[in-house]
């Protein structure tokens, strides 16, 4: 086993919430007669902690009016989110690391009460070990996430992987001195994950599988 703890990212890694996340951001900004951003950099933020995500998708937003905007975009997120579905295969694959005697993680954007539901609407809380939330550590890239994880199983970051979607999850990889992989059927596009060396680009659940049988 090379990698004896393995840490995913939620939003767009396991959960196809991409789309649903960039609307509710977009209907937002709408609610409140704020400018809209467009697709590309609403699913830049995907990753970040709310707050962060808010200040890049809407940088004109004045401070005081951060908590409209974000009760606005939960409002638009969690009225929809009982309906998002994970990426097919995604199961299979969790339980087949588990079985083989990887530590599961999560480290991920969302509020500990946002994935909390998203694990309970899952199925997928008991394939976890551990997990770290944004309103819990820095947000991402921040190390914070991934140190805590690795101090917590007493883990060595040689013997430890992150798995996101996104440039922010890779840069935390770095930032912590762990491996980071990449998949690009979320958020961020497949020349935006290349920029900062992953392992490897997957392109499907089937070739991220694949890729943790061979390697991990």
């Amino acid at each position: 086993m090379k990698y004896e703890l393995i840490v995913f990212d939620w939003d767009g890694t396991l959960l196809d919430s991409a789309g649903a996340i960039v609307n509710a951001i977009q209907a937002a900004c709408r609610d409140l007669g704020l400018p809209e951003p467009g697709d590309a950099q609403a699913r830049h933020v995907i990753g970040l902690g709310l707050m962060d995500a808010m200040r890049y998708a809407v940088p004109d937003l004045p401070a005081d009016r951060y908590q409209a905007m974000v009760e606005r975009y939960r409002f638009h997120y969690l009225s929809g989110d009982h309906a998002l579905t994970l990426f097919s295969g995604i199961p299979a694959v969790l339980q087949r690391l588990q079985a083989a005697g990887h530590v599961l993680a999560v480290a991920t954007g969302k509020s500990r009460l946002g994935l909390n539901r998203a694990l309970d609407h899952s199925g997928l809380g008991p394939l976890f070990q551990a997990s770290r939330c944004a309103d819990e550590c820095h947000s991402k890239p921040h190390p914070q996430m991934l140190e805590e994880l690795m101090a917590e199983f007493a883990v060595a970051p040689e013997a430890t992987l992150m798995i996101g979607d996104t440039s922010h999850d890779l840069l935390m990889a770095s930032n912590a001195g762990v491996d980071g992989l990449a998949v690009t059927y979320g958020a961020h596009p497949h020349e935006h994950l290349a920029e900062h060396a992953p392992l490897a680009c997957l392109h499907t659940v089937a070739e991220l599988d694949a890729w943790l049988k061979t390697n991990a």
